[in-house]
């Protein structure tokens, strides 16, 4: 969005820019980021199959793509797993071009951000990264308690665990005029809501495909007692959107070197066989 500076706005602009420009933190474009021969990479925290610290190590797809950029650009790894503020903006703000109180460095990419245009024009200070992954709502179902699922209506009196407060818990309250509200049972985290699926407390799980197909991976119980479906459903809750990186905007050749990174991962195999370690489905974006 445009807007129009006084002189002395302008000036105060460029005075502060300047400053963080000074600030050894500050987000680095590709020729600073090669000379230090570190990348620094932000992650989410407690996402799980893409990061979280496990056994005092950081794990996951998006651990794993953050290995294999760094090889293919010749770089260190400097990864962080960070917390998920309110919102995107506020992440962008905090990892990549203002920063924490206490001077922390910046990250140079932050990964599994979602690739959106309007996100991009109201946050002009980052570059977002060509998608990597297409992120899907899903359900998966007990064939010993359910005949079948193919639409809302198969929900009937079964019972849904799902993560309050996320996009599932929004997309099922808002299904039909809210029919199945009170088919929802609640919990902290989408961890808690798979732990009581496969201990038998309901017959659905909500959330989103690779989360559920990753749970169902690690507690070894596969399609042919939890198939897992997606359910196309009209309204304003996206069901699937695209995931990709953010660089600060005066990087753009970083995140272009990222981006031809992640595009030759995608059609080499690379980003399906990271995938398939987690036991998920690879989803490429559109375009490829």
């Amino acid at each position: 969005m445009s807007r129009t500076l006084t002189r002395r706005g302008a000036l105060s602009a460029f005075a502060g820019l300047a400053a963080l420009a000074a600030r050894p933190g500050f987000a680095r474009p590709l020729d600073e980021v090669s000379a230090d021969g570190t990348l620094r990479v932000a992650l989410y925290a407690e996402n799980a199959p893409f990061s979280e610290m496990r056994d005092g190590k950081p794990v996951g797809i998006d651990v794993d793509v953050a290995h294999a950029l760094a090889e293919a650009l010749k770089l260190k790894l400097d990864l962080r797993l960070v917390d998920a503020g309110e919102n995107v903006d506020g992440d962008f703000r905090l990892n990549l071009w203002k920063g924490d109180l206490a001077g922390s460095k910046l990250a140079d990419l932050m990964l599994h951000v979602p690739n959106d245009k309007l996100l991009g024009i109201r946050n002009e200070q980052v570059f977002l990264v060509r998608p990597y992954f297409e992120q899907r709502l899903a359900f998966a179902w007990a064939r010993d308690r359910m005949e079948g699922f193919s639409s809302f209506p198969d929900i009937e009196e079964h019972q849904i665990a799902v993560e309050g407060a996320s996009a599932s818990d929004l997309q099922i309250l808002m299904a039909e005029n809210g029919r199945y509200r009170n088919n929802l049972k609640h919990f902290r985290n989408f961890e808690e809501a798979a732990k009581a699926f496969l201990a038998g407390e309901t017959a659905i799980l909500a959330g989103t495909r690779p989360a559920i197909e990753a749970a169902l991976f690690e507690a070894k119980a596969g399609p042919d007692r939890f198939p897992v479906v997606e359910i196309a459903l009209g309204g304003l809750v996206k069901t699937n959107w695209e995931l990709g990186g953010a660089v600060r905007s005066d990087s753009r050749d970083l995140g272009y070197a990222v981006g031809e990174t992640l595009g030759a991962m995608t059609e080499d195999g690379r980003l399906k066989a990271i995938c398939a370690r987690y036991g998920v489905s690879y989803a490429a974006p559109k375009g490829f």
